[in-house]
Formats: C-alpha cells, sequence, structure tokens
C-alpha cells in the first residue's frame, strides 16, 4: 500500500502532492461524429450563398419577377434567423441526436423540394423550410464542439468550426456559378441530396450525446415563440427590404416594422416572465459571453458584408459574368484553409485577445486598401485584400468562438451557442442593411456633386465631350446624343466607384474600432466546460 505521506529527516510529514488528473484519451466514435455534424453545418451555411449568383437563372427558369426573385435568399435567411435560437430549446427537449437527424432529413428533403419547384411561390415556401429546418444545424455543432470535447482538444475542433463558419459563405457564390454554368440552376439544391441523406443516417447511428428531455415541452413557451418569430422575422425583413424601398416610405416595410417591435415587446416580456422562456439570456450576463458575442456582430459584417460588397462591385463596375466574381472571391477561402491551422496552434498559446486584434487589424487593413479604388480594379488589385479578408477571418472566429463558449459551463452552452450564432447573423443582416444604405446615399451625394462640376462653364468637360463627339459620328448614329448619353454614364460610374470607397474607409473605421476595444475584453479564466 502506497504512503499517503512521506516523511522528512527531521521536518514531519511531507503532504503527499495531488495526482493531476489525465484527460481521456480523443474517443473517434464521437470524432467521426462530430466531422458528420460539421459537414451538415457547411450544408446549412452554404446555402444561405449558393444561390446568390444564380438569381438570374432561377429567375428566368420560374418566370419571376425582378421583386420576387430576391425572396429565394430572403425566405431562407429570415426562417434561418428564428431557428437558430430556437435550437437551443429543442436541442435539450429532443437530444443532440434528434435534433440534428430531423434538421439533416429535413434540410435534404427542402432541398428536393425546392429544386422541383415549378414557380416562385412554391420555391419561396420550401427555401423558408428548408431555412428553418436545416439552421437548427448550426449552433447544435458549436455547442456540441464545446460540451463533448475536454478542453486540451479545442485547438483542433474550434479552427474546424471556424473554418466551416466562414468559409462556407465566403464560397457560396463561387460553388453556385460553377454549378449552374455547368449544369442547371436546379443542382443547387441537388447537390445536397447525396450528402444530406450521409449526414442524417451517420448522425442517428454515431451520436449519443445526451439523452432527451420531453418534460420540457410540458412548459414549452409558445407564447415566447410566436413574439420571437414576429420580432426576428419583421427585424430580418426590415433591414433586408428597408434599403431598397427607402425604408419607412414603403407600406410593408412600415407594417413590419410595427409587427416587428410588437412582437419584441412580447417576447423580451415572456423572456423575463416565463416559468422556461423560449431563450435564456442570463448568458449575456456572463462578460466572455457578452463581449464574444459583440465581436461575433461585428464579424458578421466583415463576412457577409464584405461577401456581398465585392460581387456588387465586380458585375455592377467591372460587368463580370457569376462565373468570374467566383473565381476572383475564391482567394478569401484558399487563404482561410491555409490560415486555420495556424491560428488554431496559436488558440492555445497566445491570448485570444491577441489574436483578436490581428485579425480585425488585418480586416481593416485590407478595407483601406479598398479605399483607392477604380473602375479598373480587377483581380490583381483586390488580391491583397482577399487575402487579408480570409486570413483575418480565420484569426477572428476561432478566439471569438473560445471567449464567448469557452469558459460557460456545460448545461448553459446549448442555449448559449443559439445566440451566439444569432448575434453573427445578424451583424450580417445589420451590415447589409447599412452598407446598401450608405451606398446609395453616398452615389446620391456624388453624383450631385460632380453633375455640379460637369456644367456647360467646364472647359474639361466640353473637351471631353467634344472628343466623345467626334468618335461618334464614325458610327453614323446621332453623335450628340451618343456622346452625351456616354458622358452621363461615365459620370454615375465615377459616382458609384466614389460611393464605394466611402463604404469601405466607413468599414475600415469599424474594423480599427473593434480591433482597439480588445484590450477592455476580459481575459478567459480556466475553462469551465469540457466533456461531460
Amino acid at each position: 500500500m502506497a504512503a499517503s505521506a512521506a516523511v522528512g529527516p527531521g521536518r514531519g510529514p511531507i503532504p503527499a502532492v495531488p495526482a493531476v488528473a489525465a484527460e481521456p484519451p480523443l474517443d473517434r466514435r464521437r470524432m467521426v461524429a462530430f466531422l458528420c455534424m460539421v459537414f451538415g453545418m457547411f450544408m446549412a451555411i452554404l446555402d444561405i450563398q449558393i444561390v446568390s449568383a444564380s438569381l438570374n437563372e432561377i429567375q428566368a427558369g420560374l418566370s419571376a419577377s425582378g421583386d420576387e426573385i430576391p425572396w429565394v435568399q430572403t425566405s431562407y435567411l429570415i426562417a434561418e434567423v428564428i431557428s437558430i435560437p430556437l435550437s437551443g430549446t429543442l436541442s435539450r427537449v429532443l437530444s443532440t441526436r434528434w435534433m440534428f437527424v430531423i434538421s439533416a432529413g429535413g434540410f435534404t428533403l427542402m432541398s428536393v423540394m425546392c429544386a422541383t419547384s415549378s414557380s416562385i411561390n412554391e420555391m419561396i415556401v420550401w427555401r423558408a423550410l428548408q431555412g428553418f429546418i436545416g439552421g437548427g444545424m448550426i449552433p447544435t455543432v458549436f455547442a456540441s464542439a464545446f460540451t463533448i470535447f475536454p478542453p486540451s482538444k479545442r485547438s483542433i475542433v474550434s479552427p474546424m468550426i471556424g473554418l466551416v463558419a466562414t468559409l462556407a459563405p465566403t464560397i457560396g457564390p463561387t460553388v453556385g456559378g460553377y454549378l449552374t454554368d455547368l449544369g442547371s440552376w436546379h443542382w443547387l439544391f441537388l447537390i445536397n441530396v447525396v450528402p444530406g441523406i450521409a449526414v442524417t443516417v451517420s448522425t442517428y447511428v454515431l451520436v449519443d450525446f445526451d439523452e432527451p428531455n420531453l418534460d420540457l415541452f410540458k412548459s414549452f413557451d409558445w407564447y415566447g415563440l410566436a413574439g420571437m418569430a414576429g420580432f426576428l422575422g419583421c427585424l430580418e425583413y426590415v433591414l433586408e427590404e428597408g434599403p431598397n424601398h427607402d425604408w419607412l416610405q414603403d407600406d410593408a416595410v412600415a407594417i413590419c416594422t410595427v409587427i416587428g417591435v410588437v412582437s419584441a415587446v412580447g417576447f423580451f416580456w415572456r423572456v423575463f416572465t416565463a416559468k422556461q422562456p423560449i431563450v435564456d439570456l442570463r448568458a449575456f450576463t456572463d462578460r466572455n459571453f457578452a463581449a464574444g458575442c459583440a465581436a461575433s456582430f461585428v464579424l458578421g459584417i466583415g463576412l457577409y458584408g464584405l461577401t456581398y460588397l465585392y460581387p456588387v462591385y465586380l458585375a455592377r463596375v467591372r460587368g463580370y459574368s457569376a462565373l468570374q466574381i467566383g473565381e476572383t472571391m475564391f482567394v478569401s477561402g484558399l487563404c482561410m484553409f491555409a490560415t486555420a491551422p495556424i491560428a488554431g496552434r496559436f488558440s492555445g498559446k497566445v491570448d485570444p485577445r491577441i489574436l483578436m486584434a490581428i485579425g480585425f487589424t488585418g480586416f481593416a487593413a485590407g478595407t483601406w486598401i479598398v479605399t483607392g479604388l477604380t473602375k479598373d480594379w480587377d483581380f490583381w488589385e483586390l488580391l491583397w485584400p482577399q487575402v487579408l479578408r480570409g486570413c483575418s477571418l480565420m484569426l477572428c472566429m476561432i478566439p471569438i468562438n473560445n471567449i464567448a463558449l469557452g469558459t460557460l459551463p456545460p448545461a448553459r452552452i446549448k442555449n448559449a451557442s443559439g445566440l451566439y450564432n444569432l448575434t453573427r447573423n445578424l451583424g450580417g443582416a445589420v451590415g447589409l442593411a447599412l452598407i446598401n444604405t450608405l451606398l446609395n446615399d453616398r452615389w446620391d451625394l456624388h453624383l450631385a456633386r460632380l453633375h455640379e462640376r460637369f456644367t456647360w462653364a467646364n472647359g474639361a468637360a466640353l473637351e471631353r465631350l467634344d472628343a466623345m463627339r467626334r468618335q461618334f459620328e464614325a458610327t453614323g448614329g446621332d453623335a450628340e446624343k451618343m456622346a452625351l448619353k456616354a458622358m452621363t454614364n461615365t459620370v454615375r460610374m465615377q459616382g458609384l466607384v466614389m460611393s464605394f470607397e466611402d463604404v469601405f474607409l466607413v468599414l475600415t473605421g469599424l474594423f480599427l474600432t473593434m480591433a482597439l476595444a480588445t484590450p477592455l475584453i476580459r481575459k478567459p479564466a480556466a475553462v469551465a466546460g469540457g466533456a461531460h
């Protein structure tokens, strides 16, 4: 029998040093199950942006109008925003296994229905159901990563989910462009079928992380669910449609604003008074979680805002096709792949606040470069901004994940994961609304200023107009009208480019402010969560 204490000569008993409990080895079954779940999350996030480069083809195939076709993307986003915070409650009720099986299986079935749609109304319904059912996969993966694996394995799983969460929306337009170019728009959805079935079956067979608690259904807050759906759904709609319809000047936007405000009041009242609220906001009392959500909100602006802004420039200014835009944007994806293992390796050795500061500074540097934008910029001029964006996304995402979720107790992670992922999506929605509003307002301002300069009293403008007129005389048409039209188009294009510069300047200030604010975040303490 080993003695509990030794006796030193002339020193009395020496207390035994407690042995440090060794962490259990990585369970291969759980790792394989988790990889299958990660792939399901990849499909769900990819489908947010996969249709963005092919909306014209879908519009032609379904004989949709220009006002109807944006709903192919908007309906998915609205439904997903509602389902993400709800997933925390449902995964506790149903268990991780059944929550993910239902999400993956339903997402796959809705993908088939989207591919077989014969009208725009059918497509909008199936896309909404696809987003609502499939959206539950995203926070479930984040929650599983921080509950089933010990802290020492975070350097492996955190880069994995960070890469998927940022890479999928970035390469969405690229994948969509290739699929539509090589086949038809139907393959945007049919490509999900085989992987979706594989994910559904493998999750059912392999996942055994927790048990269902059906008793929670007895106290399920249906009124809270209705309030949350009205609040988040209307908020997403207003942010999506407001910039294009002059905000409250549009009847639909104004009505949704009123419904959203009323629903928000009801939702927050139920959150603080219901016995079992649909969403537990107490997670925000944890300073690290609140700081991580704020950083995730800003990251969402950088992720979704820039994924939208670069293609708009390439399409409207450079005249690129969907495939050319995808090829140009693919640089960011390659940089994410290259940076993920590096960021993961440093995540356990370097203060996460330092990695965040470096990442947001990289974001700011990339957008600062683009403030010198001209109408002639193409792949090579955008190369370094794309490189900085791709590397910075990974340097930000991994430490933000660890700060927000890595120190919470396991019992609170499922609910907190839904709230955390919601902030990133809301950041993207708010960012897109602000970007569109700023782009339109600054374009109007620059056009007004340019029109003041391009008058009949401006000698340089008259010389340019005369040179254009002489060029068009050779075509045999009305050279005067053609020259005036060309001059007008030139002025409008220059105003648009200048408005892009302004937007990138504002984004630079936003990212730089977040980088400077990172020292205000409390250094994460010892990890409270872990496998259990």
